[in-house]
């Protein structure tokens, strides 16, 4: 080979090593966002919920897209306080992101009492047609105004009673009854309606109280209910399944507002990317803890939901007016 076929070998082989290893966008928009940044994700559900491996998704994501310039550091377990307080937090700024129930938002962001609406939805369609579409995007908007910015819903499934004595089969069966239920006014007037007292316990005292009868029962889904173990306690689970509660990932709009417009884009990336996974290990898991607590000795009761239905009914007619009557009335008139 002569000289100069060797001279131009060496500079294609260069070439190629340089082209190789030269910076990507991504990367270089990395370099351009600045230092690293490490944000803190709280939740209170125990790790083994199907929510913490979603949650994880995202983090991954968010660290494939940014080429590692940007971390989520999933603390779960409650851990970092009860819903409220992290909620608290992320207002503040000292807490950058949370995964919360939609309804522990509601003394915060009004517009979020909407999805305690008992029987609101039709089917888990309807519900994702509404997340998904313009209502859904509308109140997970809302948020901006509280010091909150929405990134995305979770499913949480459908919730429906869970007693330690005797069942609850029709609606009267829920009077005189004491049941933890989620935070907001929703939940507890959903429970006054049907004659019982709604119970304020945070969900790590739950199982405590359960153990000590200070409450008859509680309300959740599935999954929560198995990874909690509270069926070890409440022997009887009716599937009435009162209401579809999204879980919501927040992040501070004081952090949010800070992050380099390029930094939320890989957020936005992620967060958006872990909705269909979560949704997917979610009907997984939910099918798992409802076999698995029937085997452990817990009895499933299939009831009539429209009996309950007809009972709550009242709460649409009180909200009328109001702008979560506005909204129920957008979301059950649409497809």
């Amino acid at each position: 080979m002569n000289r100069k076929a060797v001279y131009l070998l060496t500079l294609g082989v260069i070439g190629g090593v340089m082209a190789a290893t030269a910076p990507t966008p991504a990367a270089q928009a990395t370099q351009a966002a600045g230092p690293k940044v490490v944000l803190r994700f709280g939740h209170v559900l125990p790790m083994t919920h199907p929510v913490q491996p979603a949650m994880e998704f995202m983090a991954r994501r968010v660290s494939e897209l940014s080429m590692g310039a940007v971390t989520l550091e999933v603390i779960g377990d409650g851990k970092l306080g009860t819903e409220p307080e992290l909620i608290a937090q992320a207002k503040a700024g000292t807490l950058d992101m949370v995964k919360t129930s939609a309804a522990a938002l509601e003394d915060m962001v009004p517009e979020m009492a909407v999805f305690g609406m008992p029987y609101m939805f039709r089917d888990e369609k309807h519900f994702w047609n509404t997340l998904l579409g313009e209502v859904g995007k509308e109140i997970l908007a809302s948020a901006d105004a509280h010091g909150l910015h929405g990134l995305c819903y979770y499913d949480s499934g459908s919730r429906s009673f869970y007693t330690v004595k005797k069942p609850i089969l029709k609606p009267s069966d829920v009077k005189g009854l004491k049941l933890r239920v989620l935070p907001g006014k929703t939940a507890y007037n959903m429970v006054m309606t049907l004659g019982g007292t709604p119970a304020a316990i945070s969900y790590g005292d739950l199982y405590e109280a359960l153990k000590k009868k200070e409450v008859d029962g509680a309300e959740n889904n599935a999954p929560s209910l198995y990874t909690s173990r509270h069926y070890e306690l409440a022997k009887h689970y009716s599937l009435d399944e009162h209401t579809r509660v999204p879980d919501i990932v927040v992040v501070s709009k004081k952090v949010w507002d800070g992050l380099d417009p390029q930094v939320r884009r890989w957020i936005e990336q992620a967060a958006a990317e872990s909705v269909p996974f979560e949704r997917k290990l979610w009907r997984e898991r939910n099918d798992e803890a409802l076999k698995a607590m029937e085997k452990a000795g817990m009895t499933i009761h299939r009831i009539d939901r429209e009996a309950f239905a007809a009972a709550t009914a009242p709460m649409y007619t009180a909200m009328d007016g109001t702008r979560v009557g506005d909204l129920a009335s957008r979301i059950m008139g649409a497809e």
